[in-house]
């Protein structure tokens, strides 16, 4: 019985044609958009090589920090370099900012960066930020030197090595901190965040299936439901048959997107796209469960049912960033508990962990975080089921 219902379940969904648009071509055809859209934002949103000058005096020349963090991102063979500097005087230096030869020059004032714009943009923003992140590389390096120092007194070797001391630590800093590299051309992505979305949005509407499938086995919903609470069969057997082919249709639509998306549009989900379809496989049973949440709470018809969870799913991807990031760093910001049970939400950060992180830690926290979002709805819904009941048929 469970696998004669399946299979009936399975071509009940595909002879639908509303539900077959919905959870196989609106999402190409919304991808299509996207590429179509944002085809050309990623190449003009590259950094381009910022021109630079710093002033050539003593501090400079004893700043070690300084100086080779400079050199190495100004360094023609390194294709992640930043900028084109130019090491002069600082009447040069001046001159060459109102020719608008540079947008800005640093002057090493006792170890401090000192420095000069006459405009204010990104590029003054990135080099300022620079700056200042080699200022607190340089201030570690020293706090890290004197403690060693101090160490080596303390032990009774009075013939401190400065020298050597100092180069270790410099290499221990350089090994244990990132540097700052110009990754803008390789992952920088604002497309990506749509492509992110579209996925969530995907997974979400699941839901759509998991409310078909709930109705047509409810009684009060349909003829089927009606000889379903008749028959003699264990109704929660044909339920979950149901629901499995509603899953399976769902993944069905999530691998379409990823083909077309892959193969047809070229889109890059980098080298973790495993775990990428493992999420999207975890988030299609979240927007499954939501659906069947609905479909056994909700007392009404099924226009009404598809329209809330249409509404819910459009919500949760304009609060995680669809419709622009910013919504979704105002939300995280301001009120965090909201994507938190956001289950869009908890589908894009995963892909962005996966996208900006080394680690899997966050990614984890997101996968588990909607399994567990699925198995409470779940357990709604079968409790919600159970208490259901008719006067008449």
């Amino acid at each position: 019985m469970f696998i004669h219902n399946f299979k009936y379940s399975l071509k009940t969904l595909f002879r639908n044609k509303e539900l077959i648009f919905w959870t196989f071509a609106f999402p190409i055809i919304l991808a299509t958009f996207f590429n179509m859209a944002f085809s050309d934002i990623e190449n003009s949103e590259k950094l381009d090589i910022i021109n630079i000058a710093i002033i050539q005096n003593d501090d400079l020349d004893n700043n070690e920090v300084f100086k080779s963090a400079f050199e190495e991102m100004s360094d023609k063979n390194n294709k992640d370099r930043l900028f084109e500097t130019k090491y002069t005087t600082k009447e040069e230096a001046q001159k060459l900012l109102e020719e608008e030869k540079i947008v800005g020059y640093m002057e090493l004032v006792d170890n401090k960066p000192k420095l000069t714009f006459i405009t204010s943009g990104i590029n003054e923003t990135i080099f300022k930020y620079v700056s200042e992140e080699i200022m607190q590389t340089s201030n570690i390096i020293n706090n890290l030197t004197e403690e060693e120092i101090q160490n080596q007194i303390m032990t009774g070797n009075f013939n401190v090595d400065y020298e050597s001391i100092y180069n270790k630590v410099i290499e221990i800093t350089t090994e244990e901190n990132v540097k700052l590299k110009n990754i803008s051309s390789d992952n920088l992505s604002y497309t990506m965040i749509e492509f992110y979305t579209l996925i969530a949005m995907v997974c979400l509407y699941g839901g759509i299936l998991g409310t078909v499938s709930i109705n047509q086995n409810l009684a009060n919903m349909s003829n089927q439901g009606k000889r379903v609470s008749v028959a003699p069969t264990t109704k929660g057997k044909v339920i979950l048959s149901s629901v499995l082919a509603s899953y399976i249709t769902q993944l069905i639509g999530v691998a379409l997107l990823f083909i077309y998306t892959i193969f047809v549009l070229n889109v890059d989900y980098g080298n973790n796209l495993g775990l990428i379809i493992i999420l999207a496989m975890v988030g299609s049973l979240a927007g499954l469960s939501l659906g069947t949440m609905v479909a056994t709470t909700i007392k009404s018809n099924e226009n009404v049912k598809t329209g809330i969870i249409l509404s819910i799913t459009m919500l949760g991807c304009f609060l995680s960033g669809m419709m622009g990031i910013t919504m979704k760093y105002i939300i995280d910001k301001n009120i965090p508990i909201i994507n938190k049970l956001n289950p869009a939400n908890m589908i894009t950060d995963g892909l962005y962990s996966l996208y900006y992180y080394e680690t899997l830690d966050r990614y984890i926290f997101n996968v588990v975080s909607l399994l567990i979002f699925a198995f409470t709805l779940i357990v709604v819904s079968y409790i919600s089921l159970r208490r259901q009941k008719y006067d008449s048929i």
